[in-house]
């Protein structure tokens, strides 16, 4: 088990939009995220005035260099709202961009150079079918839940405990029943609760 005081360490918000996440990680912790990261101008612009504190990053979560942007301070959290769009089964029978899928995987590039103590990613219910994609642009059936498998146990290999559930909204005060996928990973030894 570890000792820590969280407000020694920093959060960072990658995906970060209108600031959403940041506002329910600030009611949490009672501070918004040190530095929130998106390509989208509107997005970033949005997120500035809902957290003016916060560093903002206007940049693909990609030309991000994890240790340049946290400058030797210890990363408590880092949370990934990742592009869900080409996951979801309300996508339908639409080719999907493997491009967007692998943008998980950034994940890998924080938990591997900085170490952040808990990662939490959240995305749709389906992110867990996660494979290759076949020849014609579509999910390769055969391989449902692949890549998932891996990107997990590269968590693993990086010292991080890992569980994930499905939530839905309503259970939680919001006027939706739509399923979420919440994934936390932790390598501070402490259990995930």
């Amino acid at each position: 088990m570890s000792n820590f005081n969280l407000f020694n360490e920093i959060v960072v918000d990658n995906f970060a939009g209108g600031g959403g996440a940041s506002t329910g990680i600030e009611m949490a912790l009672g501070r918004s995220p040190e530095i929130a990261i998106n390509h989208d101008p509107d997005a970033i612009s949005m997120h500035t005035v809902n957290h003016p504190v916060t560093e903002h990053y206007c940049e693909s979560v990609w030309d991000i260099v994890p240790r340049d942007v946290v400058a030797g301070r210890p990363v408590g959290l880092v949370w990934l709202s990742p592009d869900c769009k080409h996951f979801s089964k309300a996508k339908g029978s639409t080719p999907v961009s493997k491009t967007i899928r692998g943008l998980a995987w950034v994940t890998l590039r924080w938990a591997a150079t900085v170490r952040p103590r808990v990662i939490m990613l959240e995305n749709v219910e389906e992110f867990v079918t996660w494979g290759p994609i076949a020849t014609d642009g579509r999910p390769c059936p055969k391989n449902k839940g692949r890549t998932f498998t891996s990107f997990v146990n590269a968590l693993k290999r990086n010292g991080y405990q890992v569980e994930w559930k499905e939530l839905r909204a309503c259970d939680y005060g919001a006027a939706t029943i739509r399923k979420r996928l919440f994934m936390i990973c932790r390598r501070d030894g402490l259990p995930i609760t």
